[in-house]
């Protein structure tokens, strides 16, 4: 039934406290945690464990065979830089090989149908999407979808949808004349509000919104401006939300949506293919204690009002003033006060992602100094150690790019000044080996997974089109990586001179990026892989080794460049490339199974 032209912009103001936290000093008192999966803390055990010993054992033996040779401090610095990395690759490792025999023994059933029950809501849900001078006509878009999805699933008696704007007032204006038009033909309350000053971007925007109207509402379903979720899955999160009180936070895992660049279909495939493995064996040690991705996930927003309210760190940003990655801090302080915080793999949830590598990187450098941040944080008392854990894995994840330059570096440096052969792999062949499986082999899991089912053969395009697929991801996928190491380089040394990300409006819109363009900003790229290339006048058999890395960085103009095309996107689908599973929308397909609901006896949410 359409809605009349005059539904109001927002209802009624129902306003929640939400003070400000203390991060130190006495911990806030909580609650029980009524859903935390049994032998949490030995899952925890082993995986940390096992990346321990694989990381020792590692080391180990390049210890012995540079000994071999003679120790000098070159060597020293060399095991000090290798630990750690090799530390962080066998984590990744350790994760991934978990997840796969979680998925492929049966024990967690992947991606699948959430039930739905509109019947058993009994409280209001509210679906938050915040903007910020976003395409109009696209974000509209979505939520005219999500809003007659969530209606078709039976939720539209108890959900209402609230479209938070930060944008300018000339982009407001655009958004009011389209969300008048929407408002007057959903089938389920809409509202939109534009605030006049940007006051800590989004998590101020939704603190806002908490702080105006988050009485009238048990919970929020927090989005992006590029989100999309079923009306299913909404419904069947906010009745996970009521048959488990304790529940603080659900997240979900978004897949990609919308894929038009080669760039985007490649990340699609990567994503739909390779993560499933990565997430059970994330679900399976993180427990209760999960993480927050900062949209699309359901949040008690009570639960939310009383633990959440951010300070300002000291200082100037990047490292004072808002704490930018928000969400990670937000999920930690929910698990302080004792609201489990869970993770869940359900159909119906995506996201879109970046149109090229350009746009890909001003994220990430956001990203970058949102996570880094975090090292201050790791203090807050009361935390739970499975949140610190979150905070310094999220930061590593970017301090290892300046790692591992500095151990190429490094190995480049013992060749000119003693022409010893100093890669890893060389002085080591059993090292060498454990490196290729613990980096290859995760990719290697996904696809015997993936091929281990004729449905899924079928969703992505037949077992040809999967191996294809994957054996154009991996060329892609080395070259690519001392790219991403020399851009995340720059944008931490950017950081430790003081110069924030800022906060640009993220684009999302296809385009082609000329090779031109992008040299300027390449610089250090080319210099380092024409450096890199000269290793051949000290050492050709040095240099042969690094060429993976050279080339990287040598053709990374046109790597760009080419990934950016949407023209080579659509070609690439046409012949059987990076092919993925529709989207699940408003279909109603049932999935494989029905997903573990966080407290059940047996489950892994």
């Amino acid at each position: 039934m359409n809605r009349p032209a005059a539904h109001p912009p927002l209802p009624p103001e129902a306003p929640l406290d939400m003070p400000l936290q203390r991060l130190h000093g006495p911990s806030p008192a909580s609650i029980e945690v009524l859903t935390q999966p049994h032998g949490l803390l030995v899952k925890r055990l082993l995986l940390i464990t096992l990346t321990a010993v694989l990381a020792l054992a590692a080391s180990t033996q390049l210890r012995m065979a540079l000994a071999r040779a003679g120790f000098d401090p070159l060597d020293l610095l060399l095991l000090v830089l290798f630990l750690p990395l090799f530390a962080w690759i066998s984590f990744g490792f350790v994760n991934s090989a978990i997840g796969f025999l979680q998925l492929i023994s049966g024990e967690h059933p992947g991606f699948t149908a959430i039930p739905s029950p509109a019947q058993s809501l009994r409280h209001r849900v509210a679906v938050l999407m915040p903007v910020y001078n976003e395409d109009v006509d696209a974000t509209f878009g979505r939520v005219r979808a999500m809003a007659r999805s969530i209606a078709a699933a039976g939720g539209g008696a108890w959900i209402d949808f609230f479209i938070l704007s930060d944008s300018t007032a000339a982009n407001g204006q655009l958004e009011l004349a389209a969300w008048s038009d929407l408002a007057a033909q959903a089938p389920i309350p809409v509202y939109y509000r534009r605030r006049e000053r940007n006051t800590a971007r989004k998590p101020g925007n939704i603190a806002e919104w908490v702080q105006r109207f988050g009485a009238a509402y048990e919970c929020m379903l927090v989005l992006d401006a590029d989100s999309l979720m079923s009306g299913e899955a909404i419904v069947g999160m906010a009745s996970i939300m009521e048959q488990r009180p304790s529940v603080g936070l659900l997240q979900t895992v978004p897949m990609i949506t919308h894929a038009r660049t080669l760039f985007q279909r490649w990340m699609q495939f990567a994503s739909e293919a390779y993560g499933p493995i990565a997430t059970a064996g994330l679900l399976w040690w993180s427990g209760s204690e999960a993480n927050f991705w900062g949209h699309n996930a359901i949040v008690r927003t009570r639960a939310f009002a009383q633990s959440c309210g951010l300070p300002e760190l000291p200082g100037k940003p990047p490292f004072g003033g808002h704490i930018q990655s928000h969400d990670m801090v937000e999920s930690a302080l929910l698990r302080r006060r004792g609201w489990a915080v869970h993770m869940v793999m359900i159909d119906g949830s995506y996201e879109e992602f970046p149109p090229t590598v350009v746009d890909h990187a001003m994220r990430d450098r956001r990203w970058m100094q949102g996570n880094v941040q975090h090292l201050r944080l790791l203090d807050i008392s009361g935390l739970h150690w499975a949140s610190r854990l979150h905070l310094v894995l999220g930061a590593s994840a970017y301090l290892t790019s300046p790692g591992w330059l500095l151990l190429l570096l490094t190995s480049a440096a013992q060749v000119c000044l003693s022409h010893d052969i100093a890669v890893v792999g060389m002085t080591s062949p059993g090292v060498l080996w454990l490196t290729l499986l613990l980096l290859f082999g995760p990719k290697l899991m996904a696809t015997i997974w993936l091929l281990s089912s004729t449905e899924r053969r079928k969703e992505f395009g037949g077992a040809a089109a999967v191996l294809r697929s994957v054996a154009l991801d991996i060329p892609l996928a080395v070259l690519m990586a001392p790219v991403t190491m020399v851009t995340q380089t720059k944008a931490l040394a950017a950081m430790a001179l003081g110069k924030p990300s800022g906060w640009p409006t993220q684009v999302r819109e296809a385009r082609r990026i000329p090779v031109r363009a992008i040299l300027p900003s390449l610089r250090a790229h080319l210099a380092l892989g024409v450096g890199f290339a000269a290793l051949a006048w000290v050492n050709t058999t040095m240099a042969l080794w690094f060429l993976p890395i050279t080339l990287g960085l040598l053709s990374a103009p046109w790597l760009i460049s080419l990934t950016s095309s949407e023209a080579l996107g659509e070609r690439a689908r046409a012949w059987g490339f990076f092919r993925v599973p529709a989207p699940r929308l408003d279909d109603g397909a049932p999935g494989r199974a029905d997903p573990p609901v966080p407290g059940e006896a047996g489950s892994t949410p």
